[in-house]
This record gives structure tokens, C-alpha cells and sequence, in this order.
């Protein structure tokens, strides 16, 4: 195992103060509820607000292209807190998967002046893949014509909807290219998602015009760097959800009285939340290797990420669903945001790979052998 320093900074401990306190006070739990019933005014001014106001779309985009020149660590601080909020903005699939996309292109070309849109938080990218495709997964793509004219659909795309900008893989005779393509000349049509928080998207473009930002066979190249960078860092995500379910259950625990005593007194009780806790700080410890061994370029990097990601999920939604259950009938309504995590956590669970597909790329990673067919 590498020798990675994996304890928070003065400056994360100062960013996630800043993006706790903006979050808490302009995205309350019911108006996250809102976004159920159509109503996602939230969304913009709030994203506005991260992006431009405190300037973190462009944490991972290097200074001399008109970026933060931060690291995956600071991203994933700020993953975690939005992860604690279930904040519905385009955080992950804009400043995250589709800025490592166009990372990959050369300076000075075309896609330099898209990134320093996002990194001002003036503009917004999404990557074209159905959110389940993960790293080492077959990435189907558009086809394009001899006048640049993209043809093609995805199912299930996040950030589209939130997204002027589309960043649209293209298969070639010789490999992948990635082009870009405005929203507006798209059908983006919105599906009913578990996890309206970050609503998904059937994107479909007919003989749409599209510029080539990075060529084949290098856009694949930045493609499978984009979903393995993503899959490194959601799970800090998904370790702020779980965080912010355990520690809100045991608040109400402490005070919640029945039959005369604390409920949070019972053995049993103190027996879940012991095992909880156990896991939920695992959990973190998994997702902040990821996120370290991503900024370094550690050799570990795929390994890390791989293992936190088949934990970390299943830790979230185990996390939110205690978090249901232990707080009784109130837990069941819709009143209470604990609703909001559970549908979140699940969404993650298949969000850029499923636990059981990141275990079998394990697997492979450390040539784990198959076990032997019965019979």
C-alpha cells in the first residue's frame, strides 16, 4: 500500500465550512423535496452560487487553463458535503466527469475555451453515457457523418438536463472520439428518476452538428479516465450521505423517549448503530484513499477505487436504510429527508458501475483468480 497522507488540510477543513454553511442556507430538505413534484427552482440559483459565488467548478481544471488548480482531494471534500445535503446540483457531472473529459484534450485547442466557461461557472457540461456505465465498460457511440452531423441516442444520462454544453463519444474506424455539441440542439428528453435530485435524461441527437474536441483513439482515452476518476470520487458522496444518516439517527436517538426511556439506550439499538458507525467510518477511510490516490497518480489508484466503490455503496444505502427504520414512524414520512438519502444512496449504488462489477474488475486488478464451475 502507498504512503499517502490521507488527514484534512486547514484549507479542505475551511472549504467544507464553506460549502456546509452556503448549502444549509439556500437548499433546505423541503425544498430538495420540491424537485418530486417538478419543481426545480432550486437548482439554478444554487448551483450559481457553488460555481460562481464560491468558485468550485474549476477545482480540477489547472490554472494556467483558467482554473482553481486544486486536486481530487479538495474535489472530494466538497462531495462529501453535498453528499450531507443531497444537494441537487451539477456538481459531479459537470465539474467532475466532463471536466476530466476535456482534461484530456490538447492545449490550446478548442476545448480551452469550454473549460474556462465551466471553471467560471458560466457554462456547464455533461458526458453522454447512461450513468451505469463504469470504468472498463463497453462505451457506445454516436456515429458521425462526413460533415461532422452526430446521430444516436443514450438512455439514462446525468447532467443533461442542467447542461448547455454535451459531450458526446462518437465511434470511429479508429477508436473513440469525443465531440462537443450544444444542449439546445439536442432532444433531451427528462425521465422520472429514483433520485430526482439528480435527474437523468434520454439524450438523442439526428444528424446534429458537433465540433471534434479531442480525436480518436484519444477521446476514449479521456472517456475511460473521466469514468474512472468519477467512480474514484463518488464514493466521498456517498460517504456524506451515510455520514449525515448516521449522525442525524443518533441525534434523534438520544432524544427520542419510549416507555419511559431514551430509545437510544437499548442494547439492541446501541448494538446497530455500533456496527453502523464501524462501517460508515470504513467507508470514509476507503473513499479518502480513492480520492488520494487519484490526485497523486498513485499506482494504487485503480485498486483504491475499485475497493472503496463496492463498499461505499452498499455502506450508503445500509446507512439510509437504518436511518428509516430507527427513526420509527416519522422515519416513513414525507415529511422527513430521510427519504432523500435512501433514494439517493441507491442511485449511487449503480451510478458508473454496479459494487458487484467494481469486485469483479477487482478481481482482475489484483489477478484474482475466477473460482473453479461447480460440477
Amino acid at each position: 500500500m502507498s504512503d499517502l497522507d490521507l488527514l484534512y488540510t486547514d484549507v479542505e477543513d475551511d472549504l467544507r465550512s464553506s460549502v456546509r454553511d452556503l448549502v444549509a442556507a439556500r437548499s433546505e430538505p423541503a425544498t430538495v423535496a420540491a424537485l418530486y413534484d417538478g419543481d426545480r427552482s432550486v437548482v439554478d440559483p444554487l448551483w450559481r452560487a457553488i460555481a460562481g459565488d464560491l468558485g468550485l467548478a474549476g477545482l480540477l481544471i489547472p490554472e494556467e487553463r483558467g482554473g482553481a488548480g486544486a486536486s481530487a482531494r479538495e474535489v472530494a471534500v466538497v462531495l462529501e458535503e453535498l453528499g450531507r445535503s443531497v444537494a441537487p446540483v451539477p456538481f459531479f457531472t459537470s465539474s467532475v466527469v466532463a471536466t476530466t473529459v476535456l482534461l484530456a484534450a490538447e492545449q490550446g485547442g478548442a476545448a480551452d475555451e469550454l473549460l474556462a466557461g465551466l471553471a467560471a461557472g458560466e457554462r456547464t457540461a455533461a458526458l453522454v453515457l447512461p450513468l451505469s456505465t463504469g470504468p472498463g465498460d463497453e462505451v457506445p457511440g454516436f456515429a458521425v457523418d462526413a460533415d461532422g452531423r452526430l446521430t444516436g441516442s443514450a438512455r439514462s444520462v446525468a447532467g443533461a438536463l442542467e447542461a448547455d454544453v454535451l459531450l458526446v463519444p462518437v465511434g470511429t474506424a479508429a477508436g473513440t472520439a469525443v465531440y462537443s455539441v450544444p444542449a439546445a440542439d439536442a432532444q433531451v428528453e427528462p425521465v422520472v428518476s429514483l433520485d430526482m435530485t439528480r435527474q437523468v435524461a434520454d439524450v438523442t441527437l439526428e444528424g446534429t452538428a458537433g465540433q471534434e474536441l479531442i480525436g480518436a483513439p484519444q477521446g476514449g482515452d479521456a472517456v475511460a479516465r473521466a469514468l474512472e476518476v468519477g467512480a474514484a470520487l463518488l464514493t466521498s458522496e456517498q460517504y456524506g450521505v451515510a455520514q449525515w444518516c448516521l449522525t442525524t439517527t443518533i441525534a434523534y436517538l438520544k432524544d427520542r423517549r419510549q416507555f419511559g426511556r431514551v430509545v437510544g439506550g437499548y442494547q439492541a439499538i446501541k448494538h446497530r448503530l455500533a456496527d453502523l458507525y464501524a462501517a460508515v467510518e470504513s467507508a470514509g477511510a476507503a473513499a479518502r484513499y480513492a480520492a488520494a490516490a487519484t490526485a497523486e497518480g498513485d499506482a494504487d489508484a485503480e485498486v483504491s477505487t475499485a475497493v472503496a466503490q463496492s463498499f461505499c455503496s452498499d455502506v450508503a444505502v445500509k446507512a439510509a436504510e437504518e436511518a428509516v427504520q430507527l427513526h420509527g414512524g416519522i422515519g416513513m414520512t414525507w415529511e422527513h429527508p430521510a427519504h432523500l438519502y435512501l433514494k439517493r444512496a441507491k442511485a449511487d449504488q449503480i451510478a458508473l458501475g454496479t459494487p458487484a462489477a467494481h469486485r469483479a474488475r477487482l478481481a482482475e486488478l489484483v489477478d484474482l483468480p475466477a473460482p473453479a464451475p461447480v460440477g
